[in-house]
């Protein structure tokens, strides 16, 4: 069902906004809590592997850094900022989200604020966040990542997505006369 069938049922951008940032947030800790505790990851040492495809393995990575490794923190002081950095983020895009009016920003800016809740709630039970799927092939690999992290890039790009191709921009470029919001 595409965005515009939404409105059918009354759902505002912002609606498919907060929709997204729950949806993203149920999943990334569903999926977390599966592996941690159902498939015992929490049990593995760090970078323990499962072969599940030849080109995708299921492994333990506990990452003190944001998505895909990036600015380790060392410690608690480290932790922390990372922490207070993810709420500031949150509120800030949420009080995007709350006065959005295009569905793309919307759903973007929900999958991140989703995909940074999760990895908050990492980050404040484990001081560290969980990440389990490895992709490689042809001597390429991939950083190991969560759902959280896939929330979050995807968003990035519905945001990208948003900026350069907005209806009013487009027909801005053709006619002169701004452009309807969707």
């Amino acid at each position: 069902m595409s965005a515009r069938g939404f409105a059918h049922f009354g759902l505002s951008s912002r609606d498919l906004g907060l929709a997204s940032a729950l949806l993203a947030l149920v999943l990334d800790q569903g999926s977390k809590l599966l592996m941690l505790y159902v498939f015992h990851f929490v049990d593995k040492g760090p970078g323990d592997q499962v072969p599940v495809l030849p080109f995708f393995n299921l492994v333990m990575v506990w990452n003190p850094g944001v998505s895909y490794g990036l600015f380790p923190a060392s410690g608690p002081l480290g932790t922390a900022l990372l922490a207070v950095f993810s709420v500031v983020a949150v509120a800030a895009l949420g009080w995007w989200l709350w006065h959005s009016t295009r569905r793309p920003l919307a759903i973007g800016l929900g999958l991140v604020i989703g995909g940074a809740l999760g990895n908050l709630i990492d980050r404040l039970v484990h001081g560290k966040v969980a990440d389990f799927f490895h992709f490689y092939a042809h001597g390429y690999d991939w950083y190991v990542f969560n759902v959280a992290d896939c929330a979050i890039t995807v968003g990035v790009a519905a945001l990208l997505y948003d900026a350069l191709l907005r209806p009013e921009a487009a027909a801005a470029s053709t006619d002169g006369q701004p452009g309807v919001e969707r």
